[in-house]
This record gives C-alpha cells, structure tokens and sequence, in this order.
C-alpha cells in the first residue's frame, strides 16, 4: 500500500523486550538530587535491530 513503514525488519523480539520492560519510570527528586538506593541508577536501553535516534521527555510533577 506504500505505507513508510510497510516493511519487514525482523524485530519483533525487540517489541517483546520492550512491552515487558515498560515505556517509564518514575524517579523521586529533592534536593535536585535524585532519591535513588545504592545499587540503583536510570539506564536508557535500545532494544531494536539498528541504531535510532531518540528523544527523551521529561514531566515534572509536584513543587
């Protein structure tokens, strides 16, 4: 139908990945520190086939 994105990349697992990891997360901030445990830290994971450019969003809530 000459969709753009009428092809076939192979990348389902990609897809999967990504559905049970989750599209968010919420962080805690005071201070303009953010509240994180000691083994913990924000990771940014690209789970397709090839390399993309992304955006990240940032909604602050609260104060």
């Amino acid at each position: 139908a000459g969709y753009k994105h009428d092809f076939i990349d192979s990348n389902a697992h990609s897809h999967l990945r990504a559905s049970l990891i989750g599209p968010s997360i919420s962080f805690s901030i005071q201070k303009k520190q953010l509240q994180l445990g000691t083994w913990q830290q924000p990771v940014f994971v690209c789970l397709d086939i090839r390399p993309r450019s992304r955006k990240v969003a940032v909604t602050v809530v609260g104060e």
